[in-house]
C-alpha cells in the first residue's frame, strides 16, 4: 500500500496543504517548527485515530477553525481509494471512503501504518498504560474490530467505577449491588477476550523484535516480552498502576476460558478493597508488558543506547509482523525525526531495515542525517508551506537553534 497523495485543509498549522508522494523513500525537510510532523501525523491519525503527540483531538484543528479534514488517495495493485476524515469541534468527526459515509472507528481497515517518533522511548521507560496503548494500538490495525471491543471495555468500567464509587459514599450494603454482578458479567467477557488477544500477539510479535534490534543494535543481546496480569496478581489492590515495578504475573499459555475464570476469581478476592476504594482494581486496564533484555528488566537496567534500540526494534517488529499478515501490502512505515538521534552506524542498519517496504515516509531537520538511499524524494517544508525539492541538494536544510 502507497499514498499517492495528501490532502489538508486547517489541520495544525496548515490552511491547506496538497502533496504528492512516491513509492519508496519520502523525506520531509524543514527547520524544527515549520510543520514536517503534522503531514506524517495525519496519516497516522487516519490509520490508529489516534496521534502520537497529543491525546485530545482538539489540538489538531487550527486554531481558530471549526474543523480540520484529512484526505488520502491510495493506491494497492493498481486500485485507488479516497479515504477521508473531518474532525469537529462541536460535533462527532466523519469518514468516508470513495465519498461514502463510514464510522471513523473502521478508518484503519483502509490505511495501515506504523510510526515510530523519540516519543516512543517512552514504551521502555515510561509508564504501563504507555505500553498498553501500544499493543492495543497493533491490535486495533491487525484486527480493526477490536476497536470496538476495547471502546465497549471502556465504557463497562466507566459505568462500574461509578457505581463503586456511589456505593462507597451512600454506604450501600453488599446486598444492595446486585447491579454490579451484571457489570461484572460484562467486564469479565470484554476483558478477557482483550487479554487474550493481548497475549497472542505478544507471543507473535516476540521473534520479530529479536530479530529487529538484532538488525538494528547489531548485537548478540536478547530481548524479551511478557504480558504481566493483575487478575493473576495475588495482591493486587496493593500493586502500583503507571509507578513502580509490575507485579511478577505474567499470563502465557492461557485460554479465553482460563482468563474469564481467572477474572471473576480476582473479582472476588479483591471485592471489599474495590468497595473501599470506589475503583476497579483488576483487569487488562491495569496490565502491563514487562521488557526484558538479557532477561533483566530494559527499564531500569537499559542503556539510553540500548532503550532506543528496544524502542526502534519494537516498532520494526510491529511492521513485519503487519506486512506477514496482510492483504493489502506493506503497512507504511514512518520515521519521525528518529536519524538525528541515531549514530552513524545505526542510522545505516535503519536504513537497511526499512529500504524494502512499499512506502517509507521519514522527517528530519537536518538533510545529512538521512542516509543517501532514502532521500531519492525529498520535499521541503517552510512555515506550513510545502515545497518539492528538484534535486535532494535543494532539500538541504541547517539545522535550527535550541529554543
Amino acid at each position: 500500500m502507497i499514498v499517492r497523495h495528501l490532502s489538508l485543509t486547517d489541520f495544525r498549522n496548515y490552511r491547506t496543504a496538497e502533496v504528492a508522494l512516491e513509492p519508496g523513500a519520502n523525506l520531509f525537510v524543514g527547520r524544527n517548527g515549520q510543520g514536517k510532523t503534522n503531514l506524517v501525523e495525519s496519516l497516522g491519525y487516519l490509520s490508529t485515530l489516534g496521534s502520537h503527540r497529543v491525546s485530545n483531538d482538539q489540538a489538531l484543528i487550527r486554531a481558530g477553525e471549526d474543523a480540520a479534514i484529512v484526505r488520502a488517495r491510495l493506491e494497492h495493485d493498481g486500485r485507488e481509494l479516497l479515504v477521508e476524515l473531518q474532525l469537529n469541534r462541536a460535533s462527532a468527526n466523519r469518514a468516508q471512503v470513495n465519498r461514502a459515509a463510514i464510522k471513523p472507528r473502521e478508518l484503519p481497515r483502509y490505511i495501515s501504518t506504523v510510526l515510530f517518533a523519540p516519543e516512543d522511548l517512552a514504551l521502555v521507560r515510561g509508564e504501563p498504560s504507555t505500553r498498553r496503548r501500544f499493543v492495543d494500538a497493533l491490535l486495533g490495525a491487525k484486527a480493526p474490530r477490536l476497536l470496538g471491543v476495547f471502546s465497549d471495555y471502556e465504557r463497562v468500567l466507566k459505568q462500574r467505577n461509578a457505581l463503586l464509587k456511589s456505593a462507597r459514599a451512600s454506604g450501600l450494603k453488599d446486598a444492595k449491588l446486585t447491579t454490579l454482578e451484571l457489570w461484572n458479567e460484562r467486564l469479565v467477557d470484554l476483558g478477557a477476550e482483550i487479554m487474550a488477544e493481548r497475549l497472542a500477539i505478544v507471543a507473535a510479535l516476540g521473534p520479530f523484535v529479536r530479530e529487529a534490534y538484532q538488525a538494528v543494535a547489531g548485537s548478540d543481546q536478547e530481548p524479551t516480552l511478557e504480558v504481566v496480569m493483575s487478575v493473576l496478581s495475588e495482591h493486587p489492590e496493593t500493586d502500583t498502576d503507571d509507578s513502580g515495578e509490575p507485579a511478577p504475573s505474567v499470563g502465557a499459555g492461557l485460554s479465553r476460558d482460563d482468563l474469564a475464570e481467572a477474572f471473576r476469581a480476582a473479582l472476588d478476592r479483591v471485592a471489599r478493597a474495590e468497595r473501599d476504594r470506589g475503583i476497579t482494581l483488576v483487569g487488562p486496564h491495569r496490565d502491563d508488558v514487562l521488557f526484558r533484555l538479557n532477561t533483566l528488566p530494559a527499564k531500569g537496567y537499559a542503556s539510553h543506547g540500548e532503550s532506543w534500540s528496544f524502542a526502534l526494534a519494537l516498532k520494526l517488529a510491529c511492521a513485519e509482523l503487519l506486512r506477514a499478515d496482510s492483504s493489502t501490502g506493506d503497512p507504511i512505515v514512518i520515521l519521525d525525526d528518529v536519524f538525528a538521534e541515531l549514530d552513524q552506524r545505526r542510522r545505516g542498519r535503519l536504513a537497511d531495515a526499512v529500504k524494502d517496504y512499499q512506502q517509507v515516509l521519514i522527517t528530519a531537520a537536518v538533510y545529512d542525517d538521512v542516509p543517501e538511499e532514502l532521500t531519492a524524494h525529498t520535499v521541503r517544508i517552510e512555515a506550513g508551506a510545502i515545497v518539492e525539492a528538484e534535486t535532494p541538494e535543494a532539500a538541504e536544510t541547517p539545522e535550527a537553534p535550541d529554543a
